[in-house]
Order: C-alpha cells, then structure tokens, then sequence
C-alpha cells in the first residue's frame, strides 16, 4: 500500500471515530428531551403536590355535645375562726393543728381574773339592790296601813310608792349588769362553733391576748366548693342543680358535684361570670385549696357541619382550612361554631361545602393555587416536598 493511500485511510479512520463520540454526547440528552425540555413560557412545570387520603378528610354531619369547663381551687365554705372575746393571758390550747373537734368543744383557756371579778362586784350590786327593795316594800306596807287609820297623808303614801319603784328597778338594772358580765364569761370561753378540723393555730400559749383576735381556724371538709368563671357567651347554657365532673389534682377519677349558684353579672373588667360547685365530701378525701377542674357536658340533637379541629389553621384572628380544588390548593376562610372537646370536632358554620376536600392536618409552606392531588401513597419524589407536617 502507497504512504498516500495510507494517510488517507488513517484520516478517514479518525473522522469517523470523532463522529461517533458526537453521537454518542447527543443520544442521552435526546432520550430526556420529554422531561428536561422547557415550558413554552421558559419555565419548568410545577410537580404537584401529592397528600395520601388519610391526609384528607371531608365534613361529616354529627350531632356535637358541647362540654364547658372551667376550673379553680376547692375551698370549704363552713370555715370558722375562734376569736377573743375578752382581753387575757392565754393559759393553754387543748387541740393541735388537724385535731378533729366537735361543735361546743373547749379549745382553751384564757386568764380571765378581770371578768370574774366583775361577775363578783355585780353580784354584790345585786344584793345590796333586793335589800334596799326590801326595806322600801316593809315600808310602804307600814305606810299603807297608817294611811288607812289616816295618820300620813295620801302624798306620804305617794312618796312611799315611788320609793319602792325605784328601788325594784335598781334591782333590775344590777341584775340586767351582772347577766351581761356573766355572758361575757361565757362568750370568752374557747369552744368550737362547728364539727370539723382544727386547721389553724394562730397564737401560743401564755401569749397575751386582745379581744377579737384571732386564735384558731377551723375546718368543716364534708363539703366543699369549687368557684370557676365561665364566659358570657356560655353561661346561658348553665343553669342551677345541673350535674358537673369534678376531677381534683391527684385523684384518678372525676367525681359529681353540681352547680349551686352562678353569679347574676360578670366581673369587672371581664366577660366571665362565676360558676359555684358544690361538692360532696363526706369521707374527706380532698381538701381545701386543692386545684380542680369541672366540665359540664351538654346534649346536642342537631346535626351539625364538623370537622376535626386539627384541619383547621388561624391567621390575623380568621379561622380557615385548605381544600383541594380543581387539583390545586385553596385556601378558605371559615365561620366555626361549637367545639367538643372529647371527639375532637368543631362545627363549621359557614365557607365550606359538605362535599369538600380538606387537609386534615397543619402544613406549612403552602401556597395557594399550587397543584396538588390525592394518592393512595405518597411516591418517593413527592416525599420531599416541602410541606411537611407542623
């Protein structure tokens, strides 16, 4: 073979080598040329967003008992303080905090020298008034019969008599003075005004004591209070002698107490008005200032729009939901009305069509118009949107 012919076998041999290397550079991006070409617009196409059906719910209509609660601490509303009635030295108490006392029981004893002496100085008064009561009745007899045989005058008799008045209500007036301080005695005695549990010591022994000071607290727990507000918008549906669930801070189960009072106007200041639960307690199984919480749970026969409440989102005050519209996302504001806290539903008053498509769930970063759709299951790529899950 000529050099000629072979150089020009060679030349051929490497353009022919270039040409495949080119084809082989186009063919692969030709395969993707349906997914990777460009919109008409230069953009590329949004991949829809992909929520699987347990994602999405639709309004059932169901009946929705209401429940109100409200909560506050227990407080015994048969609490007595046993105070001083007379100043003196408190010479002892007989009961300790939490001794169990009965009504009219001696709780102590106070130095009580002053009175008694008082006792013995009105009772001499006493007797010195009968004598002088005596003595003007043996003298107006005498008079009366001297009168009849007309040796003193009839203005001798009167003077007599009015002597004898006098002192027969003298006598009144000493006998009025001595039962005062002899209940006085008696009122400064430390007993207990009630039954119930001595819940407070407020003095010592061998202090000195004022009157009306305060000396001891004490408790009736066989029945108990529990005071909670409940807003304007749902006092209308309380009324007195309704059953109410009582669960109190570290007790498993809810006992029943009932409502006993509501108050005829809200607090200042407030739109809530007070609520009063009586609650029996017989046994003593809580105290007073334990935290509880009530909830009163009302019947409902109507059926009524609802949906779960977690679907639903709140913004600028506005409740609202996401629906799938169309294939894309809708964003609507909502009217809701009752809310049952035991099934997790809120009634849905107005925005929402009973046949609609609603995220059951909280997303973020959603925008409205977006196209969406509903899958069996989610597939790998629409895994990675960025609505997630709050």
């Amino acid at each position: 073979m000529s050099i000629s012919k072979r150089r020009l076998w060679v030349s051929g041999f490497i353009v022919a080598a270039v040409v495949a290397g080119i084809g082989l550079a186009v063919v692969p991006r030709m395969g993707n040329g349906a997914k990777d070409a460009p919109a008409k617009d230069g953009k590329k196409p949004d991949v829809p967003l992909e929520f699987t059906t347990s994602e999405v719910v639709q309004p059932i209509l169901t009946v929705l008992p209401v429940t109100i609660e409200f909560s506050g601490p227990l407080v015994a509303p048969r609490t007595a303080v046993v105070k001083a009635k007379a100043a003196g030295t408190l010479l002892g108490l007989r009961v300790n905090e939490g001794s169990r006392v009965k009504a009219g029981q001696l709780l102590g004893d106070i130095d009580l020298a002053d009175l008694q002496s008082r006792v013995t100085e009105r009772s001499a008064s006493v007797e010195s008034a009968q004598a002088a009561l005596d003595e003007a009745d043996r003298q107006h007899q005498a008079n009366i019969s001297l009168a009849s045989q007309n040796f003193i005058s009839s203005t001798g008799l009167q003077s007599s008599q009015a002597r004898l008045d006098a002192a027969r209500a003298q006598l009144k007036s000493t006998q009025a003075q001595l039962s005062t301080v002899r209940l006085g005695v008696k009122e400064a005695a430390l007993v207990s005004p009630i039954s119930g549990i001595v819940g407070k010591r407020h003095v010592v022994p061998g202090e000195k004591v004022s009157a009306e000071q305060q000396l001891l607290t004490v408790v009736d727990l066989s029945t108990l209070e529990l005071a909670g507000m409940v807003g304007t918008h749902e006092v209308s549906l309380l009324k007195a002698g309704q059953a109410v669930r009582v669960k109190v801070e570290g007790q498993s189960e809810p006992v029943v107490g009932r409502i006993d009072r509501i108050a005829p106007a809200a607090e200042p200041g407030t739109r809530a008005i007070g609520v009063v639960v009586v609650l029996e307690n017989q046994r003593e199984l809580f105290r007073a200032g334990q935290y509880a919480q009530a909830s009163v749970q009302l019947h409902d026969d109507t059926k009524r729009l609802t949906l779960p409440d977690s679907a639903l989102g709140q913004a600028s005050g506005q409740d609202f939901v996401w629906t799938l519209e169309k294939g894309a996302l809708v964003r609507r504001i909502v009217i809701t009305g009752r809310k049952s806290t035991s099934t997790g539903r809120i009634e849905v008053t107005r925005g929402l069509a009973p046949d609609a498509q609603v995220l059951g769930a909280r997303f973020d970063n959603l925008k409205e118009g977006s196209p969406a759709k509903v899958v069996e299951v989610r597939s790998a790529p629409a895994a990675s949107i960025s609505a997630a899950k709050s």
